[in-house]
C-alpha cells in the first residue's frame, strides 16, 4: 500500500513507467487513446466500479481494454480520489443548484456513511457526484485522448525512423539487425 501511495523512486519514474506501458501496446493509436480516455472518464465515478465502467465505455468507443485499465488505475488512485470526487460533487451541485441544500454537506452525512444507507445517500451525495462526474470525465477524457493519440503517433514515427536507420547501418556493414 505504501508503494502505491508513495513510490520508492519517484512519481516521475512511475509516470514514465505507465506512459511506456501505454506507448508499447500493440493496437492502433485510436484504440489505445480511447482506452485511456475511458479509464480517465471512469475515475470520476464515486461508486468504486471504475474498471467495469471503463470496460463498458471502452467497448462502446472501440478502445483498448488494457489501456483503459492502466488509465483508470493511474488517474484514479487513493491520492487523486478526494480531488476527483470533490470536483464531481461541486460540479454536480452547480448543475443541480435548485434541488440541493445551499451550503455544505448534509447534516447527518457521518451517520449516513456509517450505516451506508443508499437511499439516504442518493439525493444529497451520490446524485450530485454522478451528475458532476459526467461532464468532468468527458472533458478530461477528451484531453487525455488527444495527448495519448498524439504521443502514440510521435512514438511510432520515431521508432520507425530508428528502425530504418538501424537497417541502413546493418546493410552497409553486412550484418543483421537484432529483432526488438
Amino acid at each position: 500500500m505504501r508503494i502505491h501511495l508513495w513510490p520508492r523512486r519517484s512519481f516521475s519514474r512511475s509516470f514514465q513507467y505507465f506512459s511506456k506501458r501505454i506507448l508499447r501496446l500493440k493496437a492502433t493509436p485510436h484504440s489505445v487513446a480511447a482506452g485511456v480516455a475511458a479509464g480517465v472518464f471512469a475515475s470520476f465515478f464515486p461508486l468504486g466500479f471504475h474498471l467495469i465502467v471503463a470496460a463498458v465505455v471502452c467497448w462502446l468507443i472501440a478502445g483498448n481494454l488494457v489501456a483503459a485499465a492502466i488509465g483508470a488505475l493511474f488517474f484514479g488512485n487513493p491520492l487523486t480520489f478526494p480531488l476527483l470526487w470533490g470536483a464531481s460533487w461541486e460540479t454536480g451541485k452547480l448543475i443541480l443548484h435548485n434541488r440541493l441544500p445551499r451550503y455544505g454537506p448534509p447534516e447527518h452525512l457521518g451517520e449516513m456513511m456509517h450505516t451506508l444507507s443508499f437511499a439516504k445517500l442518493w439525493h444529497p451525495v451520490l446524485e450530485p457526484m454522478l451528475i458532476g462526474a459526467v461532464p468532468l470525465g468527458l472533458v478530461l477524457g477528451l484531453v487525455f485522448y488527444g495527448i495519448t493519440r498524439w504521443g502514440m503517433t510521435v512514438f511510432r514515427e520515431q521508432r520507425k525512423k530508428r528502425m530504418g536507420e538501424r537497417a541502413k547501418k546493418a546493410g552497409a556493414g553486412g550484418r543483421e539487425v537484432p529483432a526488438e
